[in-house]
Order: structure tokens, then C-alpha cells, then sequence
């Protein structure tokens, strides 16, 4: 399933917002200015919707010069995400332009892994508030995974004997539907990531068990040019996943490193308890570190370390195929 609708990109600034309207193939529909205040608000909004229904709008700076935009989009449930603000390189290569910031805000936003990974988060949220009413319904509430047709099928047995049991179910119900909606929209961003982000690009990323489309995504977007690191030891260093020496006297241990690129980490991790839970070659190096003597965790590290070796190589091997094409 796919979602048709307008992608909407916003350069902010302290009294005027510049917007960019492109349709879910990118193209370009408009771009527009208008005024921070409540009615400039709503004449941006009014004017993305103007070219049909609104997917989502990436917003510059949404803590600062965006946050009265972005608390106003919200309310008005538009789906907001953060877009963040091109590097002072980056914008002597290539010209400061606020219609081509706004322009470049939008198109990346498509192609962006941080859009799911918000939207599951904000799902998140809605299941842990709908379980607090569900369990104040019914007692135990949804033992199991919360889903749009347990819940529903929960709030058409509530009995409803007062005002405060109808508002809850009320309440419940609205929340139901976001989470239906935001289940649709995930559907649909993993799909755009799939074909935008991997098979565009032709990455082998997903080749290895436990990448996905969005894993691939998140890798691909954060590690940028691969060659910049000479080595796989340099490209460890960055995503944290190179190990820091704890040791201490004759005792030679290595503990977390909680520095470098988190998000390229996290990505990593995804892949290694996902290779755990399968018959892998991933699974097998793990118990052999385990009958090593290792602690489950140092186990995990290990682990860690030697798919990012293997996602480099993937990473410099794609890069080469590319330049012979």
C-alpha cells in the first residue's frame, strides 16, 4: 500500500518561514513564504493542502526558530519530523538559498530513515498511553502485544456505567485510531525506504541477516562516503563499535564505548541480537566467545565488532562496483 500526499519542507527563521510543497515522487509543486505567527500558521498549512493531503512536513530547527510551526502542525495532526540544518560546508559548496533549503528539506525527508524511526516512536507512546487506559477498563488489560483489533475488541465489551468510563473509552478509542494510522503510514514509509534508499542505491547491506530496508538506510545515510575511513578499525572507531581497554593491573578486559555514532551503533546492535535469535554464523561466533570464557555482554561486543567489519566490506565493495559502472 501506498500513501499519495504532499511532503512539505520548512527553512525557518526568526520572522519568516520558507516553505517547499513536492508530491510523493519529489517533484517540485510550490514555494511559498510566509510569516511566523498563528495565521501565518495556518496560511502554510492552507497552502500545502491546496495541492492535496498532507503526508508530513519536515521542519528546520524544530527547538528553536520551528516550534511554535511544529507545535501548531501537531495539533493540527499533521505528522512533524525534524529536519536537520545543512552544515556551514556543506552551504558554501552549494549556495545558501532559503527556497533551496526548504526544497532540500522536503526530498530528503522522503528518503530519510529518522521519519520511521520517529513515527515507530511515537506509536510507542500511544500503546504505552492506550495499556494505562485499557488497564484502568479492564483488569490485566491486553496481555500480549497491543494491536488496533485487540484493542477494539476490548473496548466494545467495556460496560459503560458512568462519565468517567465513557470519556476513558473515548480517550482509548482516539487513541486506536492513531495507532491504525500510524501503522499505515509505518507500511508505507518502509516501502519508500526499501525502494529509495536500497534498491536505488543497489546496496548488499541488506544481504546480511539482520540488516533490513531501515537498517540499511539508517547505515547508508549516516556513514556517508565509506572511503573516508581507511580502514575497518577507523569505521569500528566511529560507529563505537571498537571496544575501549578497561584493563588494570595483569587483568586485560575492554569495556563499552559509549562515544561515536550512536544511530550507526544502534543499527549495528539490531543486526546482532537478530543474528542471536536465528541458527547463524552470527549465533555460532557468540557461544564459541561464551565457552571462551566471556560474559554475555563483552560476548554481544564481539559480536558487534565483527559485523561492522562486515558491513565495511559491503560498504567499500558497493562503492567500487558503482565506479566501475
Amino acid at each position: 500500500m501506498r500513501i499519495v500526499g504532499v511532503t512539505g519542507g520548512v527553512d525557518t527563521h526568526a520572522d519568516t518561514h520558507v516553505a517547499a510543497a513536492v508530491d510523493d515522487n519529489g517533484g517540485l509543486l510550490g514555494v511559498e513564504s510566509f510569516p511566523v505567527s498563528e495565521t501565518g500558521y495556518e496560511e502554510l498549512l492552507g497552502w500545502l493542502v491546496g495541492f492535496g493531503p498532507v503526508a508530513q512536513v519536515g521542519v528546520e530547527g524544530t527547538g528553536s526558530w520551528g516550534v511554535g510551526l511544529s507545535r501548531f502542525l501537531t495539533d493540527q495532526d499533521v505528522m512533524v519530523v525534524e529536519i536537520d540544518r545543512p552544515n556551514r560546508q556543506v552551504r558554501r559548496k552549494q549556495g545558501k538559498s532559503d527556497p533551496t533549503d526548504a526544497v532540500s528539506a522536503a526530498r530528503v525527508l522522503r528518503l530519510l530513515a529518522k521519519r520511521h524511526r520517529d513515527m515507530a516512536r511515537l506509536r510507542n507512546k500511544h500503546c504505552t498511553r492506550l495499556h494505562a487506559l485499557l488497564l484502568e477498563l479492564k483488569a490485566g488489560g491486553i496481555s500480549s502485544e497491543i494491536t488496533v483489533t485487540k484493542a477494539n475488541l476490548l473496548l466494545e465489551d467495556v460496560v459503560v456505567a458512568d462519565e468517567v468510563t465513557r470519556h476513558r473509552v473515548l480517550i482509548a478509542g482516539e487513541l486506536v485510531d492513531d495507532i491504525a494510522r500510524l501503522d499505515t503510514a509505518l507500511k508505507a514509509s518502509k516501502k519508500r525506504v526499501t525502494t529509495a534508499a536500497v534498491s536505488a542505491s543497489g546496496t548488499s547491506l541488506c544481504d546480511i541477516t539482520g540488516i533490513g530496508p531501515i537498517c540499511a538506510a539508517i547505515i547508508i545515510g549516516y556513514t556517508g562516503d565509506v572511503t573516508r575511513f581507511p580502514t575497518k578499525g577507523h569505521f569500528a572507531t566511529y560507529n563505537a563499535t571498537a571496544p575501549i581497554e578497561a584493563s588494570s593491573g595483569g587483568h586485560k578486559r575492554h569495556r563499552l564505548n559509549p562515544r561515536g555514532n550512536r544511530k550507526l551503533n544502534h543499527a549495528i546492535h539490531i543486526a546482532a541480537v537478530t543474528q542471536l535469535r536465528h541458527d547463524t554464523k552470527g549465533r555460532v561466533f557468540y557461544d564459541r566467545k561464551i565457552t571462551e570464557g566471556k560474559s554475555s555482554k563483552d560476548a554481544i561486543r564481539a559480536l558487534k565488532r565483527r559485523i561492522s567489519d562486515v558491513v565495511y566490506r559491503h560498504l567499500i565493495a558497493d562503492t567500487r562496483r558503482v565506479r566501475i559502472i
